[in-house]
């Protein structure tokens, strides 16, 4: 039953004739007789008297008039009520790198829901090497990674958040201690792990070896305490940097550009939860 045939019912009801209703629906009289004709086959009874030019309910039709009324009404509501919704409501899956669900979400995310109470929003880890699948799958509607500025994955709307920048970096406090030639590495694949590794093959350092961590915030821990050093996004230490608990090296060979980028699959419908986190996100950026 479609609602087409419940909306050229009650109009030509109201209209008192399939040519009336034909000029008031801007349909064809011969797709207005369809129309009746399909409903009344599903049915499976008339709807209409039909007596030469003047046509009347039948008895069925009186009954059948209440209930299409009530169906066309509720879609009518049913449409107001996700246009107008007062308060976004709903949930949103956000998938993030670890880097950014510990130095860039976490303020975004606490003043977001504190404005916006009833968005429920669900953090996921983001698999690096398959974001695309992630979004097309539906197992996360919006992706947050940071990449080289030039990133981009087929099927995917990617929009740069903001720039960022590597950073060599090496402790602050090592008490007159000799820094160590070790170079600390994330054992994931990452954006920068090509660039740490090409510094690395080119750096007339001999002594300088790869070592694998678990995480970025091992990494700066581990720099802070001497056991090595690292190539991370400035957003990561700025803090560091600023209280002189990290040092950084001015190395031209890592001066190599960076964004945090939003993912969204091309296909995605955006709900209106999804969209006032864009544009709050838009906003948040800007201040």
């Amino acid at each position: 039953m479609e609602l087409r045939h419940l909306v050229t019912f009650k109009t030509i009801v109201d209209k008192g004739g399939f040519k009336k209703a034909a000029d008031e629906l801007g349909y064809a009289q011969s797709s207005i007789t369809a129309h009746i004709h399909d409903l009344e086959s599903e049915l499976e009874i008339p709807l209409f008297n039909r007596m030469g030019k003047s046509i009347s309910l039948t008895q069925a039709g009186e009954t059948f008039l209440p209930y299409a009324m009530e169906i066309i009404d509720l879609y009518s509501e049913s449409k107001d009520r996700l246009r107008n919704t007062e308060e976004p409501s709903g949930i949103v899956i956000i998938g993030a790198s670890e880097t950014l669900m510990i130095h860039w979400l976490p303020s975004i995310l606490g003043e977001f829901m504190e404005k916006y109470p009833k968005v429920e929003v669900v953090l996921k880890s983001l698999r690096f090497e398959d974001v695309h699948s992630q979004l097309k799958s539906g197992e996360i509607d919006i992706a947050f990674l940071v990449d080289l500025e030039n990133w981009t994955q087929k099927d995917v709307w990617a929009k740069k958040i903001r720039q960022e920048e590597l950073v060599h970096i090496l402790p602050g406090k090592n008490e007159r201690r000799p820094f160590s030639p070790r170079m600390l590495t994330t054992e994931y694949k990452c954006s920068w792990r090509p660039i740490m590794e090409e510094y690395m093959n080119t750096t007339t350092d001999i002594n300088m070896k790869a070592i694998e961590l678990p995480s970025v915030e091992a990494i700066k821990k581990s720099v802070i305490c001497n056991l090595g050093q690292s190539i991370v996004p400035r957003f990561v230490v700025e803090k560091e940097l600023k209280d002189g608990e990290l040092i950084e090296y001015p190395n031209s060979k890592v001066k190599q550009e960076l964004a945090i980028f939003q993912a969204i699959h091309k296909d995605k419908w955006v709900s209106k939860s999804m969209s006032v986190f864009i544009d709050y996100l838009d906003i948040a950026e800007q201040l």
